[in-house]
Parts: structure tokens; sequence; C-alpha cells
């Protein structure tokens, strides 16, 4: 009897649209699944991995991939990653797979379609989480980043529409219109209040199975790669997207690179401090730098001035979030910046300035 592929969900969405938040309530809500979830992330440090550590679950484990663009061709984290997986597989149940902001999900998907992945494990669906406010501001559609998005969008089985819990349903409609046009293909729109989504709606979808016999392509598998392997001969399991068992469409899966490797504009760099902050100047601090400077994503962690709690600081360009994080000491402060052409010796700078911290 032929050993039951582990099913893999893709979340993928532009930086800051609340990947990590949302996998971090799916945590909390799972009861059934042992996941088994691989962060990666566009910087120097896993904040995202620390943040989902943080929940606290025996029934989760996380891994961080330090390449900002999984499963791409110079990555040699992802395949080994997935075969340590595969060897625990009686204690894991499904794989989530957080691609960073600005990697396409493509990349996981063909490697998941490839030989050494194809008879352990199965896409199950792909999630593209959206800011739904930054997606209806007007200077997101055009340029660089809403080229991106876009792509991302194209191979979603599912749009999450997150951050809406501000909106009336006038924008509601307006949001699912821009994301038919953008991606005609998707299947389903969720709403996410509060960044929240039933896991029956992420998990257990079985979406790129057209059959429920399709093992039967694999024959017996011992262990990966061990001396069982058998490489996929049946091109029938390449076919892009297979939704219940209906006509496939191809997206072109292959392993390529987006436009930010070719340019260098594209930065991230991580600032320390050793002092204890202010929240609130801190705050403000980020808000007049993310006006000064072209960032898009600040996030990380700071010790507070007046609580043991940590400091969490989430930025989608000008738009800064301060929570407490409560059982969370912090010893210092680490601020991860992602943006397109930024100074890091003038942020590092005004940084120092505005919180009368320093800053390297």
């Amino acid at each position: 009897m032929s050993q039951p592929r582990i099913p893999v969900t893709v979340v993928t969405g532009f930086l800051g649209a609340g990947k990590t938040t949302l996998l971090s309530n799916l945590i909390h809500q799972n009861r059934q699944r042992r996941l088994a979830i691989l962060v990666n992330e566009f910087g120097e440090v896993s904040i995202d991995g620390a943040l989902l550590r943080d929940t606290g679950s025996s029934q989760v484990e996380i891994h961080d991939l330090a390449n900002g663009l999984v499963a791409y061709d110079d990555d040699q984290d992802f395949l080994p990653a997935m075969q340590a997986i595969w060897q625990r597989r009686a204690l894991i149940d499904h794989v989530l797979i957080e691609t960073s902001g600005l990697a396409l999900p493509s990349a996981v998907m063909a490697q998941l379609q490839s030989p050494a992945l194809a008879p352990y494990f199965v896409l199950d669906a792909t999630l593209a989480v959206v800011d739904t406010p930054l997606m209806l501001s007007d200077d997101f559609s055009t340029g660089a980043t809403g080229a991106l998005f876009g792509e991302q969008l194209s191979f979603a089985d599912i749009v999450v529409l997150n951050k809406i819990d501000a909106l009336d349903d006038a924008a509601l409609l307006a949001a699912e219109t821009r994301v038919r046009a953008a991606a005609p293909s998707v299947r389903f729109i969720e709403l996410a209040f509060e960044a929240k989504l039933d896991t029956r709606l992420t998990l257990g979808l079985r979406l790129h199975e057209a059959a429920a016999d399709r093992q039967r392509h694999y024959g017996p598998i011992a262990s990966l790669p061990g001396p069982g392997f058998r490489p996929l001969t049946d091109q029938a399991v390449f076919d892009g997207h297979s939704h219940g068992g209906g006509t496939a469409h191809s997206h072109g899966l292959s392993t390529h690179k987006h436009f930010h490797e070719q340019d260098p504009g594209w930065q991230s760099f991580m600032l320390k401090s050793a002092h204890a902050q202010d929240g609130e100047r801190l705050r403000a601090a980020i808000a007049v730098i993310a006006r000064e400077q072209p960032l898009l994503r600040v996030k990380g962690f700071a010790a507070s001035q007046d609580s043991p709690e940590r400091l969490l600081i989430q930025a989608v360009r000008t738009r800064v979030e301060l929570t407490r994080a409560p059982h969370m000491p912090a010893r210092k402060a680490q601020l991860v910046f992602i943006g397109y052409h930024p100074s890091r010796p003038a942020i590092v700078e005004r940084l120092t300035e505005l919180t009368g911290t320093t800053w390297r």
C-alpha cells in the first residue's frame, strides 16, 4: 500500500499583507492537524518565525528559511527541509509554506511537482493574502510593486482579503472586482476579519488532486530520498492546476527569478539598539522615516522603557502599528527595514535622532 502524500498549503502575499498574523490565528484555531510551517523572509533575521513560535502550540513546528526566494534555483535549504519533514511524516498532517513578500509562489509549486517531492507531497491550495486598503489605494496599482502583486494573485487558488475591519460593503465589492480583474482564474475570495480565517477554508481543500486514487501513480514509497525513491514518469501529474478533477490550466510553473534579483535597488537590512525604547516615540520615528525614505516594510522588536513586555513593531509604508507582547521580554531592539534604494546611513542617523537612543 502506498504512503499517503502530505498536503501542502502555500501562503503568498505582498510585504505587510498580514500573512504571519493570519498563520498565527490559524495556529490558535487549529485543534486537529499537526502542522509544520516553513517561514521564508526577505531579511537578515526571522521576525515572523519568532512570532509564530510565540503561539506556544505543541502541535506546530516552525522552520526558518533564510533565503528570501524559497525554492528558487540557488536555494539550498528548501529541499532538505522538506525531506526532513517527510522523515517525520508520522508526526505531521499538513505543511504550510509562507513565502516572502517579494517572491512568487510558483517556484514552490514547481518544486512540489518535481520528481524529488511529488511522490511525497501534494499541493493542497495556494492562498494569496491581500492588504485590502493598500490594494485599493491609487499608488499601488502601478509600478513594480503592483506588477509583483498581480503575479502573486495569478497563481492563487484562494485570495484572502485581509485588514478589512474598517471597510464598508462598497469597498469590499471594489476589492473583489480588482481581484477578479487581475486574476480571473482565482477560485475563491475569502474575507478575513481581524486576520482570522476558518481552518476549513484553508486546510484540507485538495484542490490539486484530480482524483482520490492519484496515489497509484507513485507505487510503494520507502524513504526520501533513499533506495525506494522512484522518480515520476507519468506526466499526467504535471498539469498545473487540476481543480477537483476539472480541466487543468497551466500557470507556467517554473523556477524563475523575479525582478528584484536583477535590480539591486531592493534592499533589506537590520538595525539594532541596546537601549530600551519609548514605544510611542519609536512608532512616530518610524512613521517619519517612512515618509522620508522609500520603505515598504519595517518590522521587529524592542525592549520597552516602561514595561517588561516586548514591543512589537509592524509597519507598511507610513502605517505603523505598535503592540505589546506579554511574557516576551526583550533585552535589545532589532528592526528589519525593506525598501527600494533606502539609505541605511540616513536611517541610522534619523532613528538615533528621533528616538534619543543609539542605533547601529
